[in-house]
């Protein structure tokens, strides 16, 4: 099930990145005393009273401006209020209520949703000053004092807004369901794939280079299996990103790696494979998640029978840190090999939740140490004790020895090709961690 969404709007510069921060327990939002700094909706997860939901933080709303930019954040704003099932309005204690707090809170009104009132900045412990009783003006009911910075009042805050949200309590996260990232360089035709897929107009697409800038979610389900599938936009080369809401675009595509099981890296087959095509895919090689290599526009190619073979060969030296990553060669304007795509989608999300019985484990490795002696130096022979598998996405093994220095990355490399072969651990990267015996 999808979590609830908290939107956390507000004129600029009232505090609301702060308080933002606060609630996730992390500093993802660019705090800053310059208004605008935030533009574009950042997400974040915050848990409370044992129930989670997502907080949306949104660029300052200027609702009389006529300023590019700010017209943009309002849109912004505006979105992630259309999208939440309640909504935290953020005002300043200092400054009071002015002129700009009074038509957000009218817009607020005019959408339906369930609105608390925090006012921020009561840094003080105990009774709220005289000010405070000004904001009962806006006519939102009973403002929440609340110090951002501080983090009092937040627990409060907290108890009003989810009051406003219902939680099933059978609502669990489906586990089937597979998260998919689509990622490549710009123009790579990631939203014509998923418009294919939906067989709808999901995405904006075009020629244009960076049409796509937030993460876009699409369910979809099929004889595969329950998809949901991210758009992503474009990640090229850090030196040609001109414009901060392309900055915050590739933040968001960065988090959509981090949240998929399954990352679709999409090459453009007409332009060949580039270093950038090799540095998207080390994103989601470095995040540990699993992959497929979809050469797309296959269709716009001229082939003779050793077309395909040929490129193989080429990915397969340009992309050798990733080896085990599937190759599909599809068009998103045709539906071109689609089904394979997602054929090898469920093979990777199924390689990358395997979990190992400790004992299969240690008979492969009494095998393999057997046709292969472990490395020795100096005298001394590396043994390993044992092996076992610690976790998922990626499928993580600790091996426990007597001595790692001796535990060479050949052997090490050695060891996982015979994991892989065995357990068919096709599509996802391994990690492999070394311990001496006694060590935590």
């Amino acid at each position: 099930m999808t979590k609830p969404v908290i939107a956390i709007v507000g004129r600029p510069n009232v505090g609301k990145s702060t308080l933002f921060n606060k609630l996730i327990g992390q500093r993802l939002s660019i705090v800053d005393d310059t208004p605008g700094v935030t533009r574009d909706r950042i997400y974040g997860e915050t848990e409370w009273c044992g129930n989670t939901a997502m907080v949306v933080d949104t660029g300052g709303i200027e609702p009389k401006s006529d300023d590019v930019i700010l017209s943009q954040m309002r849109r912004q704003a505006q979105l992630a209020i259309d999208t939440a099932s309640a909504i935290i309005l953020v005002t300043d204690l200092k400054s009071g209520v002015v002129a700009t707090d009074a038509d957000v809170a009218q817009m607020l009104q005019k959408s339906g949703k369930p609105v608390v009132l925090c006012v921020n900045k009561c840094d003080s412990v105990g009774e709220p000053p005289m000010e405070f009783y000004e904001f009962y003006n806006l006519g939102l009911g009973e403002p929440v004092a609340v110090s951002a910075v501080h983090g009092h009042g937040t627990g409060d805050l907290l108890d009003r807004v989810f009051e406003y949200i219902h939680f099933d309590s059978e609502a669990e996260e489906d586990d089937e369901i597979v998260n998919v990232a689509i990622i490549g360089k710009p123009n790579a035709g990631k939203s014509s794939l998923i418009n294919k897929i939906t067989a709808e107009e999901r995405c904006i697409v075009s020629d244009i280079a960076g049409t796509t800038r937030d993460t876009i979610d699409t369910q979809v389900e099929n004889a595969y299996g329950k998809f949901n599938l991210t758009d992503t936009a474009g990640l090229r080369r850090q030196s040609r990103i001109y414009d901060d809401i392309e900055k915050y675009s590739i933040l968001r595509a960065k988090m959509a790696i981090e949240r998929s099981d399954v990352c679709v890296i999409m090459i453009d087959a007409t332009e060949g494979i580039t270093e950038q095509d090799t540095k998207v895919a080390g994103l989601a090689h470095d995040a540990g998640r699993a992959c497929v290599l979809a050469v797309n526009k296959w269709d716009a190619i001229e082939k003779n029978d050793k077309t395909m073979q040929e490129f193989r060969k080429k990915l397969d030296a340009d992309f050798a840190f990733m080896s085990y990553a599937p190759q599909v060669f599809i068009s998103a304007k045709t539906g071109l090999r689609i089904d394979k795509l997602f054929e090898a989608i469920v093979m990777c999300w199924q390689s990358t939740n395997l979990r190992i019985r400790t004992g299969m484990l240690n008979e492969l490795l009494a095998q393999a140490t057997t046709r292969v002696q472990p490395p020795s130096d100096k005298g001394k022979r590396l043994k390993i004790f044992y092996m076992t598998q610690a976790g998922v996405k990626p499928p993580t093994f600790v091996f426990f020895c007597n001595d790692k220095e001796l535990f060479h990355f050949s052997y090490l490399r050695y060891l996982e090709n015979r994991i892989r072969e065995a357990f068919g651990l096709e599509g996802t990267p391994v990690k492999m961690i070394v311990r001496e015996r006694g060590e935590k």
